[in-house]
């Protein structure tokens, strides 16, 4: 063995299982001194003998490190420095080396363990397996399933990579899958391994599950590098937080697509880029990352406060320094857009205020009327006003407008969002509904007194009071109101904001018409200014509908970021204003909503009601029916516009069961009529 082995694996022989009885002094010691007898009879001789013949054993099969192995098998093999980043404190190397004329490169924070990472992955290409381990089980070998190429106490034989044929297949594990050779051979020619799961557990006895346990205790980091290997890992931020706490940002770019993380370590926000990364390409999420009733997803702190204040500078800036009349409000809301998490390319895109709903004899059945006028809402119809002009922008025939568009093409058709680009909703206040219900910063006294009430109903949809504020929850069994009631003066059931934030982390902001252009578009976070409470508000925007079952490919149960905000403003006193704002990037000034009417001041209709989105999404039906083949005619009637995104649909109605499904009510629809009025220009 040389000295250099011998020095890699200097400690195999120390096992801590099994220590040996007798004791010897350095050769260079007297030899006068006695010493104890571990094979004389009456002294457990016969477990000493044993425990000598393992060291003697442990020390004659000596472990080979991934170096090693590779150059038995592929001699003389050139290793190249390929490039330095990072730091002169903390730089990152690149070696890589060709073998079989492919080429593996390997990093790390030296160039030894670059050189070994280039090695490891040039020996896995060689098992066929997503690692060596599993080769061994399928191969009948009991090897410890937490084999590490790049140990330096590795517990393998040496004759690891020699034999790649199973003679015997182990008992536990009496059939398996081979991998496809032809797929595997196409994945070396794009440079990337493509790692196969073996069916290792459907024919395994009972009680036999290491390999699965090992795989779920897996973290994200790990199974990632073992779908795809060589990844880079980059810090875009540190932060500073308050009590010298640091919140940090990490990427990891895959298959073309970057996925960022954030946490208190570096460690944490690279296991949350790579648990984003699994979600999003393989549709896996680990157990132990899946949240729980207990668990929710924290935004860091000094983002979620610069978004806060982002949107209270510029609702400031847009009513003169909070002198406005129209500066008055109960509730306030904005949409910002980021790139990552970097908040020195964060945007504003939208604003919006308000706490009242239309009156049942306001209802129009035109599309003129916008029903809902609380600040959440507000804000996504305003934010939907937003995504038609970056589709029209992309449509431009000027180069520079559509290369400032948040969309790409698809090849197969239609539009999905720019890598990376995230938005980050803003409320000052805790939505209505359930979150609100349930918050332990606002009980009614009625409410402190009927406790039990409050659980009975707790997790259960909601409805908007017509003309007053607050929620109470649903009672009708029937899914749509009629027309002819609401105009006799039945109360106009309107859902929840709480809800309504609900349905859009399963179908997404952009409604039924964009759907038939765009993919799902989601926010990426909630930042709620007061009456907030972590675990009520993820209860009920994500674990309501956990049991949703498997949704249709880009559609999610999106999981949001939460946070409260360090200094929110004080609520303002007296009744809610009956008005609502909204503001879109590119105008000027706020357009102003009568509440009560669903209509401006001056009795024309908003720029946010549904006639006004119908007629954009007719124009750009003319313009992309040709690029989208699964487009017809144009419908004329606006419901049926709604039912070419017929996926969208299908979704929806998912939803809607599995809120019956849990017990929490039936989604009430408005009167079907108000949406059968045809296009006018």
């Amino acid at each position: 063995t040389s000295s250099a082995e011998v020095k890699e694996n200097r400690n195999i022989g120390n096992l801590e299982d099994h220590p040996i009885a007798s004791t010897d002094r350095s050769r260079g010691g007297t030899t006068s001194s006695k010493r104890k007898r571990p094979l004389e009879e009456g002294n457990n001789g016969h477990f000493c003998k044993l425990q000598l013949i393992w060291k003697k054993v442990s020390w004659s099969v000596t472990p080979k490190n991934a170096l090693v192995q590779l150059h038995e098998l592929k001699p003389g093999l050139q290793y190249k420095m390929v490039s330095q980043t990072g730091p002169v404190h903390a730089p990152v190397f690149a070696v890589a080396v060709e073998v079989n004329g492919l080429t593996f490169e390997g990093t790390g924070p030296t160039k030894k363990k670059a050189k070994m990472r280039a090695a490891e992955l040039a020996l896995k290409s060689f098992v066929q397996f997503p690692n060596a381990c599993q080769a061994h089980f399928a191969m009948g070998n009991c090897i410890s399933p937490s084999t590490d190429f790049t140990s330096d106490q590795a517990d393998f034989p040496d004759t690891l990579f020699k034999e790649f044929e199973p003679s015997t297949h182990s008992e536990d594990f009496s059939v398996y899958n081979p991998v496809n050779n032809e797929l595997l051979s196409t994945a070396y020619r794009h440079g990337r391994l493509l790692c196969h799961t073996l069916d290792l557990m459907g024919h395994a006895k009972p009680g036999k599950h290491r390999v699965a346990k090992a795989e779920s205790e897996k973290n994200p980091v790990v199974l990632l590098n073992e779908l795809r290997s060589g990844l880079r890992y980059v810090c875009l931020s540190e932060t500073v937080e308050k009590q010298h706490i640091k919140s940090f940002v990490m990427a990891v770019r895959v298959d073309g697509r970057t996925f960022e993380g954030s946490g208190r370590s570096k460690k944490l926000a690279k296991g949350q880029a790579a648990q984003a990364a699994l979600q999003a390409l393989f549709n896996i999420r680990l157990p132990s990352h899946i949240p729980s009733r207990s668990k929710c997803h924290h935004l860091p702190q000094d983002f979620a406060d610069s978004v806060y204040q982002m949107v209270a500078q510029k609702f400031q800036e847009l009513t003169d320094n909070f002198t406005s009349m129209h500066a008055r409000h109960k509730t306030l809301a904005g949409i910002v857009m980021t790139k990552g998490l970097d908040i020195r390319q964060a945007q504003v895109i939208v604003l919006s205020s308000g706490t009242k709903c239309i009156n049942g004899e306001y209802i129009n059945d035109q599309g003129l009327a916008v029903n809902d006028c609380h600040a959440e809402i507000v804000a996504r119809r305003a934010f939907v006003h937003f995504l038609y002009s970056q589709l029209e922008l992309h449509l431009s025939k000027r180069r520079e407008d559509w290369e400032r568009s948040i969309f790409v093409r698809l090849k197969e058709g239609g539009y999905r969002l720019r890598e990376n680009i995230l938005f980050h909703l803003y409320v000052s206040t805790s939505p209505c509904g359930d979150a609100r219900l349930n918050s332990p910063y606002e009980i009614t006294t009625d409410l402190n007194s009927s406790k039990h009430i409050v659980r009975k109903y707790r997790g259960h949809l909601r409805t908007k009071i017509e003309s007053g504020e607050g929620t109470i929850p649903v009672r009708c069994h029937n899914a749509a109101q009629t027309w002819d009631g609401v105009l006799l003066g039945e109360q106009l059931i309107t859902m929840s904001c709480t809800d309504k934030i609900a349905r859009w982390n399963i179908l997404g902001l952009q409604g039924a018409l964009l759907s038939s252009f765009i993919e799902p578009m989601y926010l990426h976070s909630i930042i709620v200014g007061s009456l907030y409470h972590t675990g009520h508000l993820s209860r009920v925007m994500s674990h309501r509908i956990e049991d949703i079952g498997q949704l249709p490919a880009s559609y999610r149960r999106n999981q949001l970021l939460l946070s409260g905000v360090s200094h929110a403003d004080a609520r303002q006193p007296g009744k809610s204003p009956g008005f609502s704002v909204n503001w879109i990037v590119g105008s000027t000034e706020l357009e102003v909503i009568n509440a009560t009417t669903g209509k401006r001041s001056c009795g024309s209709p908003s720029r946010l009601c549904k006639h006004m989105f119908f007629t954009r999404w007719a124009k750009l039906h003319g313009k992309l029916s040709t690029r989208i083949p699964s487009h017809g005619e144009m419908p004329s009637v606006y419901s049926e516009a709604k039912l070419v995104a017929q996926t969208y649909q299908s979704v929806k109605q998912q939803l809607f069961k599995a809120f019956q499904k849990a017990g929490l009510g039936t989604w009430v629809k408005k009167p079907p009529e108000q949406d059968q009025f045809l296009l006018t220009v």
